[in-house]
């Protein structure tokens, strides 16, 4: 993928959380600032998303720790380098988790 590639598949995936958090009725705070997401929820707690143009990659700090996504093409998703879990199932368990209730991003 060429980095003009990227920078729109990336930003265009920002914005698909954003609207998922703001669609998924849970008491989620969100602020975009800079290609960086911010979470906050009741509790305190926050998760981040971010761009990451020189690895390509999107990257996620939550409270269980610090994970990267690269796109694969042939899934057309955003897919854990160690796990192969697709992003917006991992951020669900995350988002879950944090927020202490079962919330499903899609």
């Amino acid at each position: 993928m060429n980095e003009a590639d990227y920078h729109r598949k990336a930003g265009e995936t920002l914005q698909a959380i954003e609207a998922a958090v703001e669609h998924c009725g849970a008491d989620i705070d969100f602020e975009m600032s800079n290609d960086i997401l911010t979470l906050e929820f009741a509790n305190g707690s926050k998760i981040i998303v971010n761009k990451q143009g020189a690895a390509r990659q999107l990257w996620v700090a939550a409270r269980a720790g610090g994970f990267h996504y690269s796109y694969d093409a042939a899934t057309q998703a955003w897919r854990n380098d160690q796990t192969g879990v697709e992003l917006f199932a991992d951020l669900s368990a995350l988002v879950s988790s944090q927020s202490g209730e079962v919330i499903r991003l899609a």
